[in-house]
């Protein structure tokens, strides 16, 4: 007898999509169709404001025998499945984490369903959560996409996908997708409600509003020159038009005239856009940095089609703590935490990265775990071992917790290398242990210099939080003695602009400081800021740049002299 389960309230509907938290969910299953499908593994990620949180997943047991094709497809196996958790515990675990939250899957239908018949089969109501679909929402928002299967969307949009076919990796892999379309889905719809009706299926074909190809694949049709003579060979951005004026494309380049004309090669990249394109506008700038950053604003501001999301194609990682949520965390990141939250880099090389925090984490005794906090009976290992606090357990002062949290983070805050200073404060810490005849913290303690040591080599350079260094920096024209000047302070690129002379430097700089010394975490960066700041900043640790590092008592005339000495210097690039 199927199971009835009311509509979801309104409550949910009219959320701001902004608030709302989403599980991104996906299962495997037996590979058989009907009534005879079977969940064998579910994998589940918790976003919220456009980032992934907490992970969950697992195996489900079966009642038919796994064939020996979808065991080599998925790698799930039948004692894996044998072996798995009572479907009558899990599945309940799984409602618990919907309650209150908006379901995305990759072909969201098909996991509904599957889900849907294993609530079923164990006699349990499924919560029939609101919906949102992956392919829906790039077949709406993101249309040049070529193929919108889970892989090929995820690449499209810059998002790398090293394991396919288990439940949680696909889920990691589809919340990314969403992550990375919410910010065009924000821009249509305020609410759950409004974005379930902007990606309900349509009965007959129709053109998305503010498409610029009337909905018709032009792919294959003849490439027509747009005249790109009027650009200039200068760093800057560039914007095709349509006949309308309305923007399909903004690109960046240390020469816009070069660039531009290159996208009309007979071997460039088979794109949309490029046989709509009529009108080549473009934005100089001094340097590269410049150009990256403009590039980035007006994207946000035009939404060009043609445009992915801006992806990252280096390595640079950021150590970050979220000081909004109860007893913070140490994570590794691809960029800077928005809101109130320490910002550590940029790192070069996740994986060291992410071993340093793990070492940081069991050195201060902080929290392993995820973000979300759940209350339990016994300590964790980690806490058995004494390398957590345990907060878990409900009965620590915050007050102590945060102690330790800031003295990890002070390490980071002041005004040398983050890195020397851990390295001193193991030093510290292994002299106390041998004065206490503790020798055998002493031999741990030992061992964590050396490996954070070949640590610290790895990430390079000095390790210092994004607003722990105020200051004044100059990104150079590729040839000439002209410079972009950027004023970063407090977490933030406070003000940018070309460097002119000295008085226009220093009212900038005044201007800058005027609110403090810039020294404390920005408290309500958006995520734009801390975008540009992730752009600017991994620009400047893999380039020359000349810096002035500023305070309360930087006078006019150091600022002054440093920008004659500046202008007196041949190019940095």
């Amino acid at each position: 007898m199927p199971i009835t389960v009311p509509s979801p309230p309104s409550s949910i509907l009219d959320a701001p999509l902004s608030t709302t938290e989403f599980l991104v969910v996906d299962t495997e299953t037996n590979g058989l169709g009907g009534e005879q499908c079977e969940v064998t593994e579910i994998g589940a990620v918790l976003v919220g404001g456009g980032e992934l949180h907490e992970r969950w997943e697992t195996l489900v047991p079966v009642r038919a025998p796994l064939s020996r094709g979808i065991q080599r497809f998925t790698g799930i196996s039948q004692a894996m499945v044998d072996e798995a958790p009572p479907a009558e515990v899990t599945l309940p675990e799984l409602a618990e984490q919907l309650e209150g939250r908006v379901l995305v899957a990759h072909n969201a239908s098909f996991d509904r369903r599957v889900l849907a018949q294993a609530f079923a089969r164990e006699g349990l109501a499924w919560p029939d959560p609101p919906t949102l679909c992956t392919v829906a929402l790039a077949r709406n928002l993101h249309p040049l996409a070529r193929q919108r299967k889970l892989r090929p969307l995820a690449e499209s949009l810059g998002i790398d996908v090293d394991v396919s076919h288990r439940a949680l990796a696909d889920a990691e892999t589809c919340a990314r997708v969403l992550c990375a379309l919410f910010p065009r889905l924000c821009a249509n719809a305020g609410t759950v409600g409004q974005a379930l009706g902007l990606l309900r299926a349509k009965r007959r074909r129709t053109v998305r509003a503010g498409r610029t190809d009337g909905g018709v694949s032009l792919r294959g049709t003849r490439r027509r020159k747009v005249d790109c003579s009027a650009l200039p060979d200068e760093p800057g951005v560039y914007i095709f038009r349509n006949a309308e004026g309305q923007p399909l494309y903004v690109g960046k380049s240390v020469s816009i005239r070069s660039r531009a004309k290159a996208h009309f090669l007979p071997s460039s990249p088979d794109t949309g856009w490029v046989a709509q394109a009529e009108i080549a506008d473009h934005v100089e700038t001094v340097s590269e940095l410049g150009a990256l950053l403009t590039e980035a604003r007006l994207i946000r501001e035009l939404k060009p089609p043609g445009n992915h999301r801006l992806k990252h194609s280096d390595n640079w990682v950021y150590l970050r703590c979220r000081l909004d949520i109860p007893f913070p965390i140490l994570e590794v990141a691809p960029e800077p935490a928005a809101g109130r939250a320490i910002n550590v880099g940029p790192l070069q090389g996740r994986f060291a990265a992410a071993e340093l925090v793990e070492q940081l984490t069991s050195l201060f005794a902080l929290r392993h775990c995820g973000r979300g906090l759940r209350r339990r009976q016994h300590p964790s290992a980690y806490g058995q071992m004494g390398r957590c606090l345990s907060p878990c357990l409900g009965d620590l002062d915050p007050n102590a917790y945060r102690r330790r949290l800031d003295e990890a983070l002070a390490l980071f805050t002041g005004e040398g290398d983050g890195g020397r200073a851990l390295l001193e404060h193991l030093d510290a810490e292994m002299r106390a242990a041998a004065a206490e005849e503790r020798f055998e913290r002493a031999g741990w303690l030992r061992r964590r210099r050396e490996r954070l040591a070949v640590l610290l080599e790895r990430l390079g350079g000095a390790m210092a939080a994004t607003h722990a260094r105020p200051r004044l920096v100059l990104a150079a024209h590729p040839v000439e003695a002209r410079y972009d000047a950027l004023w970063l302070i407090g977490g933030r690129i406070v003000d940018w602009a070309p460097l002119t002379d000295g008085a226009d430097a220093w009212a900038r700089t005044e201007a800058a400081l005027r609110g403090g010394d810039g020294r404390g975490p920005a408290p309500c960066a958006t995520p734009d800021e801390v975008r540009d700041v992730r752009i600017a900043t991994t620009w400047l640790a893999a380039h020359p740049s000349l810096e002035l590092a500023l305070s309360r008592e930087t006078t006019r005339a150091r600022v002054e002299r440093f920008v004659v000495r500046a202008q007196g210097l041949p190019s940095l690039s």
